[in-house]
This record gives C-alpha cells, sequence and structure tokens, in this order.
C-alpha cells in the first residue's frame, strides 16, 4: 500500500473526558479496507474502537503495537504526537 504522505499514528485525549485514545491518520484505503484494519488493530490490540471520517480510532494507548502491526503490513507508518 502507498500513501502520499506516512501514515500518523497519535494519542489523543481532548474532548473524550480524559479517556486516552490512539488515532490513525493517513490511510490511503476505501472504507472497506479502513473496517478490515481497524478490526485487525482492535484484535491485536485488544480494546475496542472505531472509524470516522476515514481516521481509525483505538481505544487506550497502544501506539508502539499499532506502528509494528501497519509496518508489518507495508504502511509507512511512524509515531506522532
Amino acid at each position: 500500500p502507498s500513501a502520499a504522505g506516512p501514515v500518523r499514528v497519535s494519542r489523543e485525549t481532548k474532548g473524550r473526558g480524559g479517556k486516552t485514545v490512539t488515532v490513525v491518520r493517513g490511510l490511503a484505503l476505501d472504507d472497506a479496507a479502513l473496517d478490515k484494519l481497524a478490526r485487525q488493530l482492535k484484535a491485536v490490540c485488544g480494546s475496542g474502537g472505531t472509524v470516522k471520517d476515514s481516521v481509525i480510532e483505538v481505544q487506550g494507548e497502544h501506539r508502539e503495537r499499532v506502528v509494528r502491526l501497519l509496518q508489518a503490513q507495508g504502511h509507512a507508518a511512524k509515531l506522532a504526537g
């Protein structure tokens, strides 16, 4: 898979009641592929999550694990924030 730039994996807490969420942005995938990847990430991390506006959100702090999985699948993933 190739995208215009690297896939950014960051952590957010704003507007979430203090809860931490791992956010994956910049994936050049269609909706079905995003849903499938989100399911894989949630299973590997053992937590819940969702896909909103082409952004994958995984509940909890799982940045390193998510980056490793994305890089293993051929995405140019890197930590951000």
